[in-house]
């Protein structure tokens, strides 16, 4: 995957040393200090969150902080917009479902 390199609102991220992180459960690499987006798409990750009526897949589509498509639930706290959170070791992010939920409910 193509990594992403310049960002419209964050004026430069330096690419920092190499860090895991969790998506989902599974452990990916980044750099310290890009976007969590970004590091999501450079491990091929697209889908980063789900609506709640239709359950539709969301992605980045702004990626500059002022749509809800990137959201995520990062280290427990939902709807963290992920284009402009920066990335550190050990996050721990997972999909969104809804309005803030990591699983849809069951019925």
């Amino acid at each position: 995957m193509e990594r992403i390199t310049k960002h419209p609102i964050i004026e430069s991220f330096d690419k920092g040393r190499k860090v895991a992180f969790t998506f989902d459960g599974k452990t990916m690499e980044g750099f310290e200090g890009e976007p969590v987006a970004a590091a999501l798409k450079a491990n091929g990750v697209m889908i980063h969150r789900y609506t709640e009526k239709r359950h539709e897949p969301r992605g980045i589509f702004c990626a500059i902080g002022r749509c809800t498509d990137c959201v995520m639930v990062v280290d427990g706290v939902p709807n963290t917009r992920t284009c402009v959170t920066l990335l550190k070791e050990g996050m721990d992010v997972r999909t969104q479902y809804g309005k803030g939920g990591t699983e849809y409910e069951k019925i």
